[in-house]
């Protein structure tokens, strides 16, 4: 989601915009830049219970009955339905279940957003990879293809709110999946401050009245400027989503229809200027890679991040579950449509922009990327419109990304798997959505948000990581469920999505693409991370490091404190029809 303009190298950038690969959209340095990025969730049996917690997710509850009433307005066959699939899992139902097809299949391909990442990252291919990088736009659509459709028959059997977590849990332990929720909690509050940050790149491009402090070419003009934007969509996106997932979901599916129409129209309008033909454009690599040890395929795994860093949040269409209308059946077809239609409308948007571009061998290309194409090809008017339609991308993008690790936050809480649980997971009786997860998430992104003014090296590294974390807490659900069905453990949900006899290839296809992507993520390149000098080992080598700390450190606090406390709260077990409780140890 670039429409940022300056001079300047790849990767490094200017007081007026910055790039570097940091994240989904890279950060703003001091010179300029930006990032962005999912969510998770929690089963029965989440533990054997301590303080607070009831073993298996079983309670007896008095007023079970009166709460479930008050939940959903859905008709009552599907309800009880649905509500009875959360109850299996040890849950009551308690947010409310309103959201149709078109509101899951927003929130997941508002996640991805389209025209935020091929906006924003489409300098960072041509100028690592040339035009040729476009073809690791359908490398990466495949691998990610293989990790969908393993998530989609997840999906049908357990439509959870917050996904990642709650899979990687019945599929590996609670073990497992505490350490995914909190590899995914932790790269989306990092990731919620990486897209805030787009609105630097985009907004004093249309307007200088939106450069609010200096005039751009201070040294801390832009970054300062990008955290103020910022701190605005965040506090915006705070109050949406404290005020409930009904009117979160129609500024969202909003928001994404605009966005499809604009992604259509800017296709159309492309096509309409093409000036060479496939064959001439996708076969140019620029010579890049000449004299590296692998050539240009060295080149071209350095760019595929630029691919790489869009396609991934699909999963948030299942985070929703428990606010949706038959998530076992909806949740997979959204799942699918989401990563398809951006993987097509993405790779149509890509693909004629360099068909269409007066001249492929334009430096501005490889620094400027799509904002360069839409004003050098279809002139500043239309150029404007798009910019303005890239800023609703950037505000729904932000929206999804929030709820997701809402979602997250409050399906670990509700197994007290945080601190101060019993508040996390508590929801609004008015609003019926969890509050204080969204205010204290918004809070930490603002706080991570404030590195960026005066360390934005580190704000690229930080930003860049939490992209491979989510590669990472994907592959703690893929892993397992494929030691589940060589167990011959895995049963899909009958009626529902299964993969058949293709789900054992496909699960190991979706292991090893996850393997390999989050080594090429992770690999010390200085092009990701370490853009601009001075150079350090530390920052080359951050992916390891950094997540290391946070794998190692939230381990271990886990282990020795969070874990004797586990079990799903009380207040939040499904009810059990007869007898006495169960024990809670």
């Amino acid at each position: 989601m670039d429409a940022g303009r300056g001079a300047g190298p790849p990767g490094g950038g200017t007081a007026a915009r910055g790039h570097g690969l940091d994240q989904r959209l890279p950060p703003v340095r001091t010179a300029g830049g930006m990032g962005r990025d999912e969510a998770v969730g929690c089963g029965a049996g989440a533990g054997s219970g301590g303080a607070g917690g009831v073993s298996g997710g079983q309670a007896h509850l008095a007023e079970y009955g009166a709460a479930a009433a008050e939940v959903v307005r859905v008709t009552g066959d599907s309800q009880e339905h649905d509500d009875a699939s959360l109850a299996e899992l040890g849950y009551k139902p308690e947010l409310k279940r309103t959201l149709g097809n078109f509101h899951t299949f927003a929130a997941g391909i508002s996640y991805i957003s389209i025209l935020t990442g091929t906006f924003q990252l489409f300098y960072f291919g041509v100028s690592h990879g040339g035009p040729a990088y476009w073809w690791s736009w359908p490398m990466v659509f495949l691998g990610q293809l293989m990790v969908a459709l393993c998530f989609c028959e997840l999906a049908a059997r357990y439509p959870v709110a917050g996904s990642i977590y709650n899979w990687a849990k019945q599929l590996g332990g609670p073990h497992v999946g505490w350490l995914g929720g909190w590899m995914m909690l932790t790269a989306s509050m990092v990731s919620l401050s990486a897209v805030a940050l787009a609105y630097q790149v985009t907004l004093p491009q249309i307007s200088s009245w939106f450069q609010f402090i200096g005039n751009g070419t201070g040294k801390t003009d832009a970054a300062a400027n990008a955290v103020l934007l910022g701190t605005v969509l965040v506090a915006f996106t705070t109050l949406i989503n404290a005020f409930g997932v009904k009117l979160m979901a129609r500024i969202n599916s909003a928001g994404v229809a605009i966005e499809l129409i604009a992604a259509i129209v800017l296709i159309v309008l492309l096509a309409a200027h093409l000036t060479r033909s496939p064959a001439a454009a996708l076969t140019q690599t620029f010579g890049l890679g000449a004299g590296q040890n692998l050539g240009y395929l060295g080149a071209f795994l350095t760019a595929s991040l630029a691919s790489a860093y869009v396609m991934y949040g699909f999963d948030t269409a299942s985070s929703l579950g428990e606010e949706s209308k038959d998530p076992g059946r909806n949740a997979p077809r959204a799942i699918l449509r989401a990563l398809v239609a951006s993987f097509l409308i993405g790779g149509l948007i890509l693909l004629f922009a360099l068909l269409a571009v007066p001249d492929l061998h334009a430096k501005e290309l490889s620094v400027d990327g799509l904002q360069y194409v839409v004003l050098s090809t279809l002139g500043s008017t239309v150029g404007q419109i798009v910019l303005w339609c890239v800023v609703i991308a950037i505000t729904v993008c932000e929206l999804a990304v929030h709820t997701a690790s809402i979602r997250l936050a409050y399906a670990m809480a509700r197994d007290n798997n945080l601190p101060a649980s019993s508040l996390l997971a508590k929801v609004s009786p008015r609003f019926q959505t969890p509050v204080l997860p969204a205010v204290i998430i918004g809070l930490v992104a603002v706080a991570i948000l404030l590195i960026n003014v005066n360390q934005p090296q580190i704000f690229s590294v930080i930003t860049s990581i939490a992209i491979i974390m989510i590669y990472l807490a994907y592959l703690l659900v893929t892993l397992p469920m494929l030691v589940q069905r060589l167990r011959g453990r895995w049963r899909p949900v009958e009626g529902k999505f299964s993969l058949g006899r293709f789900g054992l290839p496909v699960n190991i296809l979706a292991v090893l693409w996850g393997a390999a992507m989050s080594l090429n993520l992770a690999w010390p390149r200085a092009a990701v991370y370490n853009a601009t000098g001075p150079q350090h080992w530390y920052l080359r080598w951050g992916a390891f490091l950094f997540i290391g700390v946070v794998a190692v450190g939230g381990f271990a606090y886990y282990w020795f404190v969070q874990r004797k406390r586990t079990g799903v709260l009380a207040t939040h077990a499904a009810v059990t029809p007869d007898g006495p409780p169960p024990p809670t140890s």
